[in-house]
């Protein structure tokens, strides 16, 4: 491979195309070789991110108009709107296999076809690939995503709330019937289109909760947590909006299982978790009782995780934080897109949060 790896970023005038663009001005290892826009295509960056204008960056253009196989890519990024990338990657892939593909949509999420047409209301268009896409959780799934072509980077809400459950699943230390995620996200998690409900005015000086017992996050949830725990799990996941630009909080509830008394105290899981995480540069475990803020991992890769005793016998409370457009989405990418590119991981993604 050549010093600097070419890679495109499909939906590049979104909030996540424009993270995964800011990302990669200070990656080492990467040139942004293809921007793609819709109704901004022909447009420079600076025009549409004026604090992008310093950069030298291809003209937005819109899908149709790439020569995949002439633009000779590493990897591309798909931040585009669900139900159009399975499509567009199905297409790229025909054209040029050797491209990798990180995908930030929901459209290859979803293991099962059938649970993706039951979710998201049509048949999946790319039931090939979606049988050699790999989850794009890139602690729990490292080995996997390092060889993987396609990877599915996971929501922002379920990044959040996986990463503090899963080792808990896998460790059988916790009840996989009693667990609620209660979930808040910053106004960037809804996309930048314009949408009356998310006017100023509609938003600002209050706090809602909204897909409440529907979300589709919960299949991706649900898919994740049965198989951490081996068996079928359906979570209780309830997310809401709050009038901050970024981030997540989910807090969540879980009782410990009694045959394992020691890991069944909140002490013990906290043990649990600050174990598997020892190692890894992108969770930080508090001690035990502290928790976590958003402002303590806005604009940078970390997952913040916090552990505290329940008043309830037998239960314990978990709030894990991150910013949903780094970790949550774009940082992810990236910390996945090195793996698969034989980058260091932390390559380009060691910002520390911005304060305050």
């Amino acid at each position: 491979m050549a010093d600097k790896a070419k890679i495109a970023v499909l939906g590049a005038s979104g909030y996540t195309g424009a993270e995964l663009v800011r990302l990669l001005l200070r990656h080492p290892r990467a040139e942004i070789a293809v921007l793609t826009a819709d109704r901004r295509a022909g447009q420079e960056m600076r025009e549409v991110f004026p604090q992008l204008s310093p950069f030298a960056l291809p003209k937005l253009a819109t899908i149709e108009r790439i020569d995949w196989k002439a633009a000779r890519l590493n990897l591309a990024f798909c931040a585009l709107p669900h139900a159009t990338t399975q499509t567009v990657i199905k297409e790229l892939l025909a054209k040029a296999p050797k491209t990798k593909v990180v995908d930030l949509s929901a459209d290859f999420r979803l293991a099962d076809p059938a649970a993706y047409a039951r979710w998201y209301g049509h048949e999946h268009r790319a039931p090939k690939l979606q049988r050699e896409a790999v989850y794009g959780l890139t602690e729990v799934y490292r080995r996997e995503i390092k060889t993987a072509r396609l990877v599915a980077n996971p929501g922002c809400y379920t990044s959040c709330a996986e990463l503090a459950l899963v080792p808990l699943l896998r460790a059988k230390a916790i009840d996989p019937d009693e667990i609620v995620v209660d979930a808040k996200s910053g106004m960037t998690g809804a996309g930048r289109g314009a949408r009356e409900e998310m006017l100023f005015s509609e938003v600002s000086e209050g706090f809602h909760a909204y897909g409440v017992g529907h979300h589709r996050h919960m299949a991706e949830l649900d898919q994740e947590f049965s198989k951490a725990a081996g068996r079928a799990v359906t979570v209780t996941f309830t997310p809401h909006l709050v009038p901050m630009n970024r981030g997540i909080l989910s807090t969540i509830y879980v009782r410990g299982l009694k045959k394992t008394p020691r890991a069944a105290t909140a002490e013990g899981l906290h043990a649990i978790l600050l174990k598997s995480y020892v190692n890894e540069p992108f969770v930080h475990v508090l001690p035990f009782g502290k928790m976590p803020q958003t402002r303590h991992v806005r604009g940078s890769n970390m997952t913040f995780i916090g552990v505290a005793r329940d008043r309830a016998a037998g239960r314990a409370i978990i709030c894990s934080a991150l910013d949903n457009l780094v970790k949550g989405a774009s940082g992810q990418a990236v910390q996945n897109m090195n793996l698969m590119l034989g980058f260091p991981e932390t390559m380009g993604l060691e910002q520390v949060a911005l304060f305050p």
